[in-house]
């Protein structure tokens, strides 16, 4: 039985395995993901400080940053279901920046959301003028 098939995972076989591919992880990434994640946590701490505690305090501290990520997941990740082009990605980042910025000024301190905004701003620009190299 020398033309039976054979399973891909014999012993003796010389397929060559692909090397999944390397993620650069720069300062640029890094911040990438502290901006994501301060913008997450700005928005829970808006719906701890805002609202009363007991229901919609609770509601809102993990609605919001959930809302913000999964509208995130949908339209902006680079493993998103749903194809978007250049222009809606810019719109939800935008977005979504511009909604943790507020929620800073909101509370008091509008240097802090402006800081984060001008932050995010830049990394994002980084982000997207790799994205489309």
């Amino acid at each position: 039985m020398r033309d039976a098939p054979r399973s891909p995972v014999d012993p003796g076989d010389d397929h060559p395995v692909a090397a999944a591919p390397q993620r650069r992880v720069d300062a640029w990434t890094v911040l990438r993901v502290l901006v994501c994640a301060f913008g997450l946590l700005s928005l829970a701490y808006w719906g701890y400080l805002t609202w009363p505690f007991p229901m919609p305090g609770v509601l809102f501290m993990v609605g919001a940053p959930l809302f913000a990520a999964v509208v995130w997941y949908l339209f902006r990740s680079p493993r998103s279901p749903i194809e978007t082009d250049l222009v809606g990605r810019t719109i939800v980042e935008v977005a979504l920046v511009i909604a943790a910025g507020a929620t800073w000024i909101s509370l008091g301190h509008p240097v802090v959301g402006l800081v984060f905004v001008v932050v995010a701003a830049v990394s994002g620009i980084v982000a997207s003028r790799r994205e489309t190299a």
